[in-house]
């Protein structure tokens, strides 16, 4: 066990992000509990906080089994390994990429209201998940925000497998994970409390003041 909770989780990444405290930082939360992990660190850094909205795309008959990932600009990542084993082609996941995209505007709209979206070109962006398994999500949105120049790209997580931490660090300027541990089945496994996260819990977090 790594930590008591996400709260903490959080308290730990903000003490290795000190050093952007003076920055013009956006802090890019993945909820719905990487908004509870992001919340103590933007205040730390004096950062604005905000969500970025990335879904996983389930496999047909078996949603659990991620074979894609689609960020809120359309930018999809495929799993081909997956796609190739169960005789799949990038056509046959059409409708369930429409259905995520539906599901992200939904979520958008629910966290973040009438509230334009943050400027992206020239900030220090931190992206902050509760922690990564295979990463497919976080990397389609990573994909993403490179398109938007943002001056810096870190991502920052508690826990990951160190291969999912070497895949995605091409694409970033930083990669801050506080543990690498292995075997590694499970980000929850990693917390003493790992609750579901609701979306009014996003809601209050991201429109309380610090």
């Amino acid at each position: 066990m790594l930590f008591g909770d996400r709260q903490e989780a959080g308290e730990k990444l903000a003490a290795s992000l000190k050093e952007y405290a003076a920055r013009d930082v956006l802090v890019l939360a993945v909820p719905r509990g990487g908004v509870v992990v992001a919340r103590p660190v933007a205040a730390a850094l004096g950062a604005e906080l905000d969500v970025i909205i990335p879904r996983k795309v389930g496999a047909p008959g078996n949603p659990e089994l991620a074979v894609a990932a689609v960020a809120p600009d359309g930018t999809v990542i495929y799993n081909e390994g997956v796609l190739r084993a169960l005789g799949l082609k990038r056509q046959d996941l059409r409708e369930a990429i429409a259905d995520e995209l539906q599901e992200i505007r939904r979520r958008v709209g629910a966290y973040r209201g009438k509230k334009a979206p943050p400027r992206i070109k020239d900030r220090t962006v931190v992206i902050i998940d509760d922690g990564l398994a295979t990463g497919l999500t976080v990397e389609a949105a990573l994909v993403s925000l490179k398109r938007e120049e943002p001056r810096e790209l870190i991502l920052a997580v508690p826990v990951a497998p160190a291969d999912t931490v070497d895949r995605l660090r091409p694409l970033v300027t930083r990669v801050v994970c506080l543990a690498t541990p292995d075997p590694f089945y499970a980000v929850g496994q990693f917390y003493r409390q790992f609750p579901q996260v609701e979306d009014g819990e996003v809601v209050a977090i991201l429109t309380a003041p610090y």
